[in-house]
């Protein structure tokens, strides 16, 4: 077991290390955190406007009236969100480096607007909102990196407009930006007018078939999510935070895929098209509990636990552990190097993922509806939210908790019978 473990660290170890210091990832993930505010805003309204019975007691034209009057609200975050992330992504790239970030979010999202055709059918003047959304997703992140990195090249050649003394240090910067800034979108809009001799026609098309298209089927598959879940688990074994390494590579795929369930779920269709999505991780994995669904872990504390030692962790990690944060169990049981954990902790995540997969598969539990539900939001209530207000959604949270507890009890009283003989022999 030593040997194994020790083989792990020494191969994992410096793959996360790189992961975790890659500006390019740093940037993304901080990137998708300055959207979600505005993604949560617009989720929000999403619940309230597809609330249970409403329809029932108001009628259903006062309901139509009730779902187009809240309708702007996600219309205007959660359906063009992509434009947030570019943003964000953009203005990190350039934070890292010490320069002008506002600019860096500027440029990025002139750089996407460059490459966007703004025509719908025949109607010029117009940007389709599918672009700005999970359609345009990973052509805004690439966007977001290159024009950064352009913008910051330019930068540091001094090709800036130096301004004199006295003139006011917002006009001053302004005109320091102009010449980047002209020369990166000039750049991007070179790539468009090639891109409209090739059979792609913009590069969002390009993008999209190429790129997009294929890993999204792939991320949204069963083999490529048990490998995520059991890699987080691995990281956070060796005391890496697994949940932010392989959320700032998968994060682009699970977003895109929740946004097609989402305007799946407004459209009213019955099956929507995907089970993987951010919020299939996020609500029925991490959302119970934190990393490894400790949640139940604690329970089984309290459930079987005898030593004083268990049972003050347990105390200690119940409240914090209700709203999905679990480092006092991580740190505490520990589950860090303990070899005696290694087994529930890769094991239980990794079956709990594939019961949820097929349950949605066959139609026992709604698949998420989209709605991004914020992840320190307690079990059952994430549950029954991001199935759009499904209470099987609650039912399937029980379920996995049951799955975990079930796995982790008989190493629970492993640890806990050596922690209350060492306690027996003190006293």
């Amino acid at each position: 077991m030593n040997k194994f473990m020790d083989t792990l660290e020494n191969v994992l170890m410096p793959v996360a290390d790189k992961l975790n210091n890659n500006r390019y990832l740093t940037a993304l993930r901080n990137g998708f955190m300055v959207a979600l505010p505005l993604i949560i805003f617009g989720s929000i309204f999403v619940v309230i406007a597809n609330l249970p019975f409403i329809e029932d007691w108001i009628g259903e034209d006062a309901y139509s009236l009730f779902q187009d009057t809240l309708g702007p609200a996600s219309a205007a975050t959660l359906s063009i969100m992509g434009l947030f992330v570019i943003i964000g992504i953009g203005y990190k790239m350039v934070e890292q480096r010490g320069g002008e970030s506002i600019y860096g979010g500027v440029v990025a999202i002139g750089a996407f607007l460059v490459l966007t055709p703004q025509i719908v059918e025949e109607t010029t003047g117009v940007i389709p909102t599918s672009v700005l959304g999970a359609q345009g997703m990973f052509l805004g992140i690439f966007t977001a990196f290159i024009s950064a990195e352009l913008y910051q090249f330019f930068t540091s050649k001094n090709l800036t407009i130096k301004m004199p003394a006295g003139v006011p240090d917002a006009v001053s910067r302004s005109f320091s930006a102009l010449i980047p800034i002209t020369f990166t979108l000039t750049i991007f809009l070179v790539i468009r007018i090639i891109f409209s001799y090739t059979p792609y026609d913009t590069v969002q098309n390009f993008i999209y078939t190429v790129i997009q298209e294929p890993l999204t089927v792939l991320g949204s598959g069963l083999p490529a999510t048990i490998v995520a879940v059991l890699l987080i688990q691995i990281f956070w074994f060796f005391g890496l935070h697994g949940q932010i390494i392989i959320n700032s590579v998968l994060d682009p795929i699970w977003f895109s895929l929740n946004d097609q369930n989402l305007a799946a779920y407004q459209a009213g269709e019955e099956v929507l098209p995907n089970i993987v999505t951010k919020q299939f991780i996020d609500t029925f994995i991490v959302g119970i509990g934190g990393s490894g669904m400790t949640l139940a872990v604690l329970i089984a504390i309290f459930v079987v636990a005898k030593s004083r030692q268990s049972r003050e962790l347990g105390k200690l990690g119940i409240g914090s552990g209700i709203f999905n944060v679990n480092e006092p169990v991580i740190f505490g049981l520990p589950i860090i190097m303990n070899p005696l954990v290694i087994i529930p902790w890769l094991l239980a995540p990794v079956v709990v993922a594939i019961v949820t997969y097929f349950c949605m598969y066959i139609g026992f539990v709604p698949r998420p509806s989209g709605v991004i539900v914020y992840w320190t939001t307690p079990a059952l209530i994430s549950g029954y939210l991001a199935t759009g207000n499904n209470i099987m959604g609650s039912v399937m949270q029980l379920i996995n908790m049951a799955i975990v507890f079930t796995i982790w009890v008989p190493f629970i009283k492993i640890m806990d019978n050596q922690y209350y003989k060492n306690e027996q022999k003190a006293a």
